[in-house]
């Protein structure tokens, strides 16, 4: 899953400015009482650090994409790419020298001549993701996360790209299971575990909302001190995506979509909330936004307020997202998707933490 996926319940086109905060529009819909309750406490009980814990800063690109992005780099000596870290994919692809298409004219390109590391691999690639597509050759090379150096690692180099061309990165990095990753390679996530270069099979994201930076990803641990109360762990239905299941979809306490149970993916990489179509049809119905001209045309700014708070529960916990947090400023048709995609609208709000040891996902109301 990649960034440009549209938004579900982002789709009325309503200008951010003065809006009220989450708490506010909790308490205003008598919800803020039982949220704080269940999601407060000590916020020091269980903060573990771990000495070879990574912390990797994420930038935010939130007035032009959503898109949480990092640098990495590949090759000896480094050549610097900002890339998406995307836990709806599997692979890591960077564009290449060989590449001449519209999209890698307006990004760094890797040269596998100018590094002594680089080893050819030569099997062609095809990847299709939400946004385009990506069509190359597998090399290997050394790849830096931080303080992380991943040596001999397959990736892939792109010849042809086809979307993506205005995208605030310039590859992706997926923290999908291997099984989404292209057969016969490893993931990189795997293979830091492998080597013992993380200390355990976890990882997680705080997305900040507040500002450009502070958006961090750990590698190897969870540092407790970026989210308030207790993490709820929840079961991983399908380990092929982060998927979880949800037990339903509340609307001013009336469910909405999702009534007998449904299956949500956790994704990093998307940067809205996607949902069955017939659910984002009425969904778009209730907040009166309507679409003209593939444009979607919406309500003026003091409207959102009295939007309806979503409420999704999940695993006998609920996790509200007010109004402020869904409606975006967008042109275009949303992505429809049958299976529900929590992506960094949601993310923003709860601090997530992957547990490949034990296939789960952690959620906690982030700081």
């Amino acid at each position: 899953m990649t960034y440009v996926k549209m938004a579900l319940l982002e789709i009325a086109q309503i200008p951010l400015t003065k809006m009220k905060t989450m708490r506010e529009t909790l308490r205003e819909k008598s919800l803020l009482t039982n949220f704080l309750e269940r999601n407060t406490g000590n916020r020091s009980q269980n903060r573990a650090y771990y000495p070879k814990m990574t912390f990797h800063p994420l930038r935010n690109y939130l007035d032009v994409s959503l898109a949480y992005v990092g640098n990495i780099s590949v090759g000896t000596p480094p050549q610097q790419f900002k890339v998406l870290f995307d836990t709806g994919s599997g692979d890591l692809w960077v564009p290449s020298i060989y590449c001449y298409s519209r999209p890698c004219r307006t990004h760094k390109l890797f040269n596998p001549h100018t590094s002594t590391t680089f080893r050819l691999w030569g099997r062609p690639i095809d990847l299709i993701y939400g946004s385009g597509r990506i069509i190359g050759f597998l090399g290997y090379d050394t790849v830096r996360i931080g303080k992380l150096i991943d040596m001999g690692q397959p990736f892939v180099l792109s010849k042809a790209q086809y979307g993506m061309e205005h995208a605030p990165f310039d590859g992706i990095l997926g923290l999908g299971y291997p099984s989404l990753a292209t057969q016969g390679t490893t993931p990189i996530f795997d293979t830091l575990k492998r080597r013992s270069l993380i200390p355990q099979a976890v990882f997680a994201f705080y997305l900040s909302s507040r500002k450009e930076n502070g958006s961090v990803l750990m590698l190897g641990g969870v540092d407790h001190r970026y989210h308030k109360g207790k993490l709820q762990w929840i079961p991983v239905s399908q380990p092929h995506y982060w998927q979880i299941t949800m037990n339903r979809v509340t609307v001013n306490g009336v469910a909405f979509g999702c009534s007998r149970g449904c299956q949500a993916i956790v994704d990093t990489g998307t940067s809205f909330l996607v949902g069955p179509s017939r659910v984002v049809t009425a969904l778009r119905r209730l907040i009166g936004a309507r679409l003209v001209d593939n444009e979607v045309k919406g309500h003026a700014t003091g409207y959102v307020p009295r939007l309806p708070t979503i409420i999704f529960s999940i695993n006998g916990n609920d996790y509200p997202v007010p109004p402020q947090a869904y409606i975006r400023k967008v042109k275009g048709q949303p992505c429809r998707s049958e299976t529900w995609i929590l992506g960094d609208v949601f993310l923003r709000l709860y601090f997530s933490v992957y547990d490949r040891r034990n296939n789960r996902v952690g959620l906690a109301p982030a700081v």
